[in-house]
């Protein structure tokens, strides 16, 4: 009997296996090519996706590039060679993906951007991400309150980082907090000592958090032996983190000399702790599970035959075109408000940051 009872069961999870995997087959496949396991951030992407579109009822393909544009390249195109429904791509270089998506759409294969807009192609069909300008408007708030908090009335000594060159959000970012900034510079309230802005200048390649400190020691080096830095624009937390150890190099949050105001982005765990330790001094939580939701019905509406939901039909041009695009909202985070945002919202838990 208990032979007969563990057949039966094994014939009935077998046949719940053959009719889910049939099912995800009914619904497609979809690609998602992710730029880099090397930051928590692009992970959890990547997570809450395969987590989200399986739920839904599809197969997928995860694949991850470690920040190499041939590497990305060739796994779009085994992507399309294998026949995904769908491709959602959070590009390494929005610059090089043309050629690739010609062939996407030779084979009837819609495309998602992913946070990252793909630029210079008429075969990006809708971009989901967070609103980008309104995450440099929090960086660049968040710095000036810092500042007035911890050094008074200014007048105050800040440089600028910016993100990679080669993402196109980093350009938003970087006008998002120059349009809180810019004035306060033109006011002198805020002295850019170096002189270094633009983002031709003060852009980060890859995001490299080794460069961004290796310039800091440049900027202390160079400019700061007599005067002290008040405050750091950084847009993501990796910089930060390699700008604070920079910092702290030359006695910052030691002594005398207050740790400056420094800024980020994605609220990964070694940030969030340095917040609490009173280095870092905010970040921006952007909510990759929400972001992983709005890619999913954007798949849904696709194959459904139907308009997926979109909430901007301006900001986003590639070159080409202007992509149908869902902006979610960005929030900012600092010691005041670190558990309501990630523990209340279940994206932590407290052990995880305590």
């Amino acid at each position: 009997m208990k032979k007969l009872i563990s057949a039966l069961v094994a014939l009935a999870f077998g046949a719940g296996m053959f009719v889910s995997a049939a099912v995800a087959a009914e619904k497609g496949t979809v690609g998602i090519a992710m730029p880099t396991k090397s930051s928590a951030r692009w992970i959890s992407d990547g997570n809450s996706m395969v987590e989200q579109f399986t739920a839904a009822g599809y197969d997928t393909d995860l694949q991850y590039a470690e920040d190499d544009i041939p590497n990305q390249l060739a796994q779009i195109e085994n992507m399309i060679t294998k026949g995904v429904d769908v491709l959602v791509i959070a590009a390494i270089d929005g610059t090089t993906l043309s050629n690739a998506l010609e062939n996407a759409a030779a084979a009837g294969i819609k495309v998602i951007a992913y946070d990252r807009l793909i630029r210079d192609s008429g075969n990006v069909d809708y971009y989901a991400t967070f609103d980008n300008f309104q995450v440099g408007v929090l960086q660049a708030t968040s710095l000036v309150n810092g500042l007035k908090e911890r050094f008074g009335d200014g007048p105050y000594n800040v440089e600028l980082f910016g993100g990679s060159p080669d993402d196109n959000n980093a350009y938003f970012f970087y006008n998002g907090a120059m349009s809180v900034l810019q004035p306060l510079i033109d006011e002198g309230k805020i002295n850019i000592v170096s002189g270094q802005m633009g983002m031709d200048t003060v852009g980060t390649l890859r995001w490299d958090g080794a460069v961004a400190q290796a310039r800091m020691d440049n900027l202390l080096s160079a400019y700061y032996t007599d005067k002290q830095v008040h405050g750091v624009l950084s847009p993501y937390d990796g910089l930060s983190i390699g700008i604070l150890s920079s910092l702290k190099g030359v006695g910052y949050g030691s002594g005398d000399m207050k740790m400056p105001i420094v800024t980020g982005q994605d609220a990964e765990v070694p940030s969030v702790k340095s917040i609490l330790a009173g280095e870092q001094y905010s970040t921006v939580f952007k909510d990759t599970r929400e972001l992983a939701r709005v890619t999913v019905g954007m798949v849904n509406a696709l194959l459904g035959g139907s308009e997926p939901e979109i909430n901007d039909t301006k900001t986003y041009d590639n070159g080409v075109k202007v992509v149908p695009s869902y902006l979610l909202v960005p929030v900012s985070v600092d010691a005041s408000n670190w558990e309501e945002v990630l523990i209340g919202s279940g994206y932590y838990t407290k052990d995880q940051i305590q």
